[in-house]
C-alpha cells in the first residue's frame, strides 16, 4: 500500500507539473514586480533548426525559453500555415507566393534552414504547432491580426487560447475594436515607439483603458532619455519587453552587442531600462547569462 502511495504522489506531481507550467509563466507575465526576466526565442531556435518550424519550437521548449514567436501565412485553401515571409523562396524548396500555393502542395516542400540549406523538415500547419506547444510555452503569434477570428476558432479547437499573445501598434480604440471579445482570453501587449512624439500618451491611454501586462517599447537612438522615463512609468503597473534582434529596435544594444560584451546589451536593458521580457535570435545565449547574473 505505501508503494502504491509513492507511485500515486509521483505521478500525480509530474502530472500538475506539466499542466501548470504555462500558467507559471502567465503569474510572472501579470506580476508587475516580476524580479525574473523571461526569455522570447524569435521564430523558434531558428539557428538550430528551420524557423517557425515544430522542431525549432520543440528545441526552445527544451532550452527553457518562456515564449515562442512565430509567423502565419494563409494558403490558398484557407489553411494557416507557420511562414514569415509572403513567399516560399526564403524558407523552402519552392517558389512563388504562399497564397497561391495549395496546403497539400506546401506539404511537399522541405524547409531551408538559416544557411538556406534543405533540410528534411516540413511546413507546419498553425494547428500542428497549436497541439505541439500545448502547455509547454507561450506563444507570441505575429502577422495573425489579418484574421485572427479564423486564428481563434483553433485557439478554441485546440484548447491553446491562453497561451497566446498579441501584440501590435493600434490605438487602444482600435485595439478594442479587433480584438474586443478576446481581450479576455488572449493576451495582448502595446508596442510603443519611443522615438515618436506621441509615445507617452499612448502609452496612458493604454494604461488607463486596457492595463495591459506588458508593453514592447523601441527606441533606435542610444541617447534617447525616453526608454528611461518610460522604465518610472511602468513601474508597478505594466512589464517592459525589449527586442535585440538588431540595432535599431534598442539603441544598439542588440545580440551582436551581447556577443561582445552582454552587460551592455542584455544587462543594461535589464538593470538600466527595467526589461524583464527579452525576444532574441541567441535564447540559448542569453538564458545561460541571465542565470550567471541571478536573474532566472
Amino acid at each position: 500500500m505505501q508503494f502504491k502511495l509513492i507511485l500515486l504522489f509521483l505521478f500525480t506531481g509530474l502530472y500538475l507539473t506539466a499542466q501548470t507550467h504555462v500558467d507559471s509563466i502567465i503569474n510572472k507575465l501579470n506580476n508587475p514586480h516580476l524580479n525574473e526576466v523571461l526569455v522570447v526565442a524569435h521564430r523558434g531556435d531558428w539557428r538550430n533548426f528551420p524557423e517557425n518550424s515544430i522542431e525549432a519550437i520543440e528545441s526552445a521548449v527544451k532550452m527553457g525559453v518562456d515564449i515562442v514567436e512565430i509567423n502565419i501565412q494563409r494558403t490558398k485553401d484557407g489553411h494557416l500555415i507557420l511562414m514569415h515571409d509572403k513567399t516560399l523562396d526564403r524558407t523552402t524548396t519552392g517558389k512563388g507566393r504562399v497564397e497561391d500555393w495549395t496546403l497539400d502542395s506546401i506539404k511537399t516542400l522541405k524547409l531551408k534552414n538559416g544557411c538556406a540549406i534543405k533540410t528534411k523538415h516540413v511546413v507546419p500547419t498553425l494547428e500542428e504547432a497549436l497541439l505541439h506547444a500545448k502547455d509547454k510555452i507561450m506563444i507570441n503569434l505575429d502577422k495573425a491580426d489579418r484574421y485572427f477570428d479564423e486564428v481563434y476558432l483553433l485557439l478554441e479547437k485546440t484548447g491553446t487560447a491562453h497561451q497566446i499573445i498579441m501584440k501590435g501598434k493600434k490605438s487602444p480604440d482600435e485595439v478594442k475594436k479587433q480584438f474586443g471579445k478576446y481581450l479576455d482570453k488572449v493576451i495582448y501587449m502595446p508596442i510603443v515607439d519611443l522615438d515618436q512624439k506621441s509615445a507617452s500618451v499612448k502609452m496612458d491611454d493604454f494604461v488607463n483603458s486596457l492595463h495591459p501586462v506588458a508593453f514592447e517599447l523601441l527606441f533606435a537612438k542610444s541617447n534617447s532619455q525616453a526608454p528611461q522615463q518610460m522604465k518610472q512609468k511602468l513601474a508597478g503597473k505594466s512589464l517592459i519587453w525589449y527586442n535585440t534582434l538588431w540595432d535599431t529596435l534598442a539603441g544598439g544594444r542588440d545580440d551582436d552587442m551581447a556577443l561582445k560584451d552582454p552587460d551592455k546589451s542584455y544587462g543594461y536593458l535589464i538593470e538600466q531600462l527595467g526589461a524583464r521580457i527579452i525576444q532574441t535570435d541567441r535564447p540559448e545565449m542569453l538564458l545561460d547569462y541571465l542565470k550567471r547574473k541571478g536573474w532566472r
